[in-house]
This record gives structure tokens, sequence and C-alpha cells, in this order.
């Protein structure tokens, strides 16, 4: 084997050695540094909301089933189940609960429900109530959604970015170097490559997560205004029966 080969096989061994990810990070420009230390940042941000939001829409969907069976079994009365529950609910469809049983509460001890009229603007105070608490409920449940949105959409291009920034590296080197050897511009552009990959890292995840949380609390919405018909229809029905 003559010398030029055997330069060759030690060159392409020493390269393979330092090819490894904490070497392609290290090597890499500052402001691919930069870029792959935000990705990974978001990413690890993303994945805390992920588990956090998959965590409390499993319990607010098991706190919902047993309120709808607490509240469908007929063991005592409305007035009942919303004293147990207090002034303070554990969870979103005990807080349409209170808040419709406020209402009511405050309209039927004044003797303001002795008309029509005034049967009628209580159902449509104690819906609107119930309407407000689900909004303000459904927002607090979406907080850091955005991010999960946003991480999605655009980390695949700053990963991008620190690709051509680094390709740009690549190409000032042989430049500089006068040297068109693949050896030369190998790291830049494996340590641009990189950026891009996690950028994608990061952005496959929060993509896929946001769809199926986004699913998740539209289901779990949809469950609470089923509830707030429900509950309008019980109330006109006792109206009714007060009148």
């Amino acid at each position: 084997m003559d010398d030029t080969a055997i330069q060759a096989v030690n060159l392409g061994g020493a390269a393979a050695a330092q090819v490894s990810i904490w070497h392609l990070f290290i090597q890499a420009d500052w402001v691919v540094k930069t870029v792959m230390v935000a990705l990974l940042m978001a990413s690890f941000w993303c994945w805390a909301i992920i588990f956090e939001k998959s965590r409390r829409l499993r319990q607010l969907q098991a706190a919902a089933t047993e309120f709808e069976d607490n509240f469908w079994s007929g063991q005592g009365t409305l007035e009942d189940l919303y004293d147990r529950i207090g002034t303070r609910p554990d969870d979103p469809m005990e807080s349409l609960f209170a808040a419709a049983m406020r209402e009511w509460r405050r309209s039927t001890t004044k003797g303001l429900v002795t008309t029509e009229a005034a049967r009628q603007a209580l159902r449509d105070r104690v819906e609107r109530v119930m309407v407000t608490t689900m909004s303000r409920e459904i927002e607090r449940l979406e907080h850091r959604m955005i991010f999960l949105a946003s991480v999605g959409s655009t980390a695949p291009f700053i990963g991008l970015f620190g690709t051509v920034w680094g390709i740009m590296n690549s190409f000032t080197s042989i430049a500089v170097s006068k040297n068109t050897s693949l050896a030369v511009v190998a790291p830049g552009i494996a340590e641009a490559l990189f950026a891009t990959a996690i950028g994608l890292v990061a952005a496959i995840p929060a993509v896929i997560a946001y769809n199926k949380l986004s699913g998740d609390l539209g289901r779990y919405s949809g469950r609470l205004e089923a509830f707030i018909g429900d509950f309008v229809a019980i109330l006109s029905r006792q109206l009714q029966e007060k009148a």
C-alpha cells in the first residue's frame, strides 16, 4: 500500500472518529450552536407541555365522568349536590354547575321568578353564566398550546437557517483553503445538516401532540356544551313546575 493510500485511510479513520453528535455540536459555528441550543430547549419545553396537558386532560375526563354519574344518579337534589361541591369546584364541569347554581339561588331567594318573563330571563342568565365559565376554563386549558403550534411550524425553518449558515461557512472554507476536497467541507456540512435534524426532532412531536391535544380539547369542550344544554333543560322544567 503506497503512502497516499495510507494517508487516505488514516484521514478517513480520524474523521470517522470525530463524527459524533457531541463533536458536531462542539465544532459548529457559534450561530449554528445557538440554533441547536434554542431548538433543543424548545423541544424540551414542548415535551413538558405535552406530558402536562395529556395528564391534565385524562384527569378532567375522569372527573367529568364521576360528576355526571353523581349528577344523573338521582340521589338528592341539585341543591344537595351544589352543597357537596362547595364554592371551590375542582374541575371545569363542576365550575359550570357551581356558577349556574349560584345564579339560580341568587334569583330564587330574591323571588325573581314570579312571572314568565322573569323565568325566561333567569334561564338566559344561567346559560350565559355557564357559557362564560366554559370559555374561561377552556382558555385556561389551552394555555401554552400556542407554543406547540409555533414550534411545530417554525422549528424546521430555524434548523434550515442553521443549515444554510453552516453550508455558507463550508464554502468559505473552500475559498480560504483553495481545496475542493470533500474532507474540507464535510464537517461543516454535517454540522449544518445536524441543525436541520434537531429542528425536525423538535417540530414533528410538537405538531403531532398539538393535533392530538386539540382534538382531545375539542371533545372535552363538546362534553361541557352538552352538559350546559342538559342543565338548562332541567332548569326550564323546574321553572315550569314552579309556575
